[in-house]
């Protein structure tokens, strides 16, 4: 599958960006008006609210929970765009959903997001059913069969886990698959010894083969795929991805929509270079994955030695 268009769940009010954490240290609207008005402009699907805390900024469920009958309903003065609510706590969805206006919205808002290490995941599928919302559903952690979580270790991982929240949306909401987006999770290339990018990208063709998935929608955390590449190169490097998940199935994107929404031709010296670079990390005959994993590395630290 290629989907021809790729949905954009703008990342830019998240306290991971400079501007939306000057706006939550003042406490100020306008700064998160601002940013709802530009990422509208470039043609945002959706705005995501993180207003989460940080490794460097502390911020406590009693603080988001104060602030929200404020900024909500600021957002939606300047926007009807759909917003997407991004926190683990159902407490924090449920106070949004109080300010948050569907009338003043040109779509239904996403829950994000439900996962297998969240405490109440019963709780959260009714706030978006009773709300009408669609959801993201992170599938990087998986159930173990002694009934704990832990992380994904293979497409089939991946699969069971879509399969079983799925059936968990549709049997106690009614939320259809065309409501649901599943997120496989996005590894950094540039610490990826375990084959993570390429379970991702096989996962999501793994996704769009099952006739029971079809109509859902995928989706990754864009920006983390070159964290701790050269910065020069973080931009090109996201929108090569980009051009090979598509091509595997993916449409939807949480991504900063003024830098690498827009995938790289596949013609492009850089998109062969990543190809190259992710076959290198396939385990071959006789091998572990770590001897893989790090002829990756190896393979990717060639691409910016050939940039000096």
């Amino acid at each position: 599958m290629n989907p021809t268009k790729l949905h954009v769940i703008g990342e830019l009010m998240n306290n991971s960006y400079a501007r939306a954490r000057k706006a939550w240290q003042a406490r100020n609207v306008a700064g998160y008006q601002e940013l709802a008005k530009i990422q509208t402009n470039l043609g945002a699907s959706h705005l995501t609210l993180n207003i989460d805390g940080t490794q460097k900024l502390p911020v406590t469920l009693q603080e988001m929970l104060d602030f929200l009958p404020l900024v909500i309903p600021a957002i939606q003065e300047v926007t009807d765009v759909p917003l997407s609510f991004d926190n683990p706590n159902v407490a924090f969805h449920r106070e949004c959903l109080k300010h948050f206006n569907p009338a003043k919205s040109n779509g239904r808002p996403i829950l994000n997001s439900i996962s297998v290490s969240r405490d109440n995941i019963a709780e959260m599928i009714q706030v978006a059913r009773t709300h009408d919302m669609n959801v993201i559903v992170m599938v990087s952690e998986c159930l173990m069969p002694d009934g704990s979580h832990g992380s994904a270790k293979t497409v089939g991982d991946i699969l069971t886990t879509t399969n079983f929240f799925v059936s968990m949306l549709h049997e106690q909401a009614g939320i259809a698959n065309d409501r649901i987006i599943i997120d496989p999770g996005l590894a950094p290339i540039a610490s990826d010894t375990s084959g993570l990018i390429n379970r991702c990208l096989d996962s999501i063709q793994a996704i769009r083969s099952e006739k029971n998935l079809a109509g859902i929608h995928i989706s990754v955390g864009l920006s983390n795929f070159a964290i701790g590449t050269p910065k020069p190169m973080q931009v090109p490097l996201d929108r090569a991805f980009l051009c090979l998940a598509m091509e595997a199935g993916l449409d939807f994107a949480l991504s900063n929509p003024e830098k690498n929404t827009v995938p790289m031709s596949k013609d492009e010296k850089l998109v062969q270079d990543l190809i190259h670079i992710l076959e290198a990390g396939r385990v071959r005959s006789g091998e572990t994955q770590e001897d893989a994993g790090y002829r990756q590395l190896d393979a990717l630290m060639e691409l910016w030695d050939d940039e000096n």
